[in-house]
């Protein structure tokens, strides 16, 4: 594996980390089809665990089957896939080096009203079972918030410990957030940042929305004039709050929606200098030929060619 300028340039910004963990960052950003250009598409299966398996896979039952969506994100050429403990080991084997993957390590569930999340994996078992990563989940505005910071922050460290990335997902929700707030400018920016203060290499945010929710944060905002009238602006200042854009940042497919409007938020992504997209639903829920043709088409988006 060559390492190409810009991913080695990206692995600069990276400062403290060992080898080990630059390599298993490399390995992700060479992998697939965007491989070398600093951009990654990434699909996340842990939508069973949130919201149960038929309202994750009934829509395309084949996707009950693990092994169906490493053979998506291997066959559609992209840069990673992540998902819990029992995914990952149910293809660990039989995938072996054919594509980086990420564990999952924490996971909520849909029957129960906490705003929080278990540990349901360890560093260990990303180890064991071949992982370049370990993902996290936390919630801003939570009121499990700080608990969850003080997981992560035990995790990151023997993750990095043992040559591992780290990747967050940072999904401000709780609290006194309103739910149009969870995807607010202002929130999704603050949400960003704390992830990168947090030692996250790969950040998960949402799309933001041009909504401001903060009083305090909506004075800054007006007074420094912070452009947020398009997506594409949104996003720029998204890689802004994430260290000046020294730290990735993946945008989320969130739930099913139209192509136009998937592809419409990729070109605004790619635009605003973001890092890529990491899109579950959007991909598995379609039929696997219509999935690996929509996942064709936001790679060469990626690419410049869309």
């Amino acid at each position: 594996m060559r390492v190409t300028r810009r991913v080695k340039e990206i692995l600069s910004w990276y400062e403290s980390d060992n080898p080990g963990t630059r390599a298993n960052l490399a390995r992700i950003l060479m992998h697939g089809r965007l491989g070398g250009t600093g951009r990654m598409v990434i699909l996340p299966v842990d939508q069973g665990f949130e919201h149960g398996p038929a309202r994750s896979f009934a829509p395309n039952p084949p996707a009950y089957d693990p092994h169906y969506h490493w053979r998506l994100a291997v066959d559609a050429g992209l840069n990673a896939f992540a998902s819990p403990l029992g995914m990952i080991e149910a293809g660990a084997a039989s995938f072996a080096g054919a594509i980086p993957t990420i564990l999952k390590v924490n996971n909520a569930n849909s029957l129960g009203s906490a705003r929080d999340q278990a540990v349901t994996g360890s560093v260990r078992d990303a180890l064991r079972l071949g992982c370049s990563a370990i993902g996290f989940t936390i919630y801003p505005a939570s009121d499990h918030q700080y608990e969850m910071i003080e997981e992560i922050r035990a995790l990151a460290a023997e993750a990095k410990a043992h040559g591992l990335a780290v990747v967050v997902w940072s999904y401000p929700r709780g609290g006194s957030l309103s739910r149009e707030g969870e995807t607010a400018l202002d929130v999704v920016a603050y949400a960003a940042h704390m992830a990168a203060l947090a030692g996250a290499h790969i950040i998960k945010v949402k799309p933001p929305t041009a909504h401001l929710e903060q009083e305090a944060a909506a004075k800054a905002y007006n007074a420094a004039g912070v452009a947020a009238d398009t997506l594409d602006k949104r996003i720029a200042h998204i890689m802004q709050a994430a260290f000046a854009g020294r730290r990735l940042v993946v945008f989320s497919g969130g739930a099913a929606k139209g192509l136009d409007g998937l592809f419409g938020e990729v070109r605004s992504i790619h635009a605003g200098g973001g890092s890529g997209s990491i899109i579950g639903r959007n991909s598995f829920q379609r039929p696997r030929a219509d999935a690996l043709a929509m996942l064709d088409t936001v790679i060469d988006i990626y690419r410049g060619k869309g």
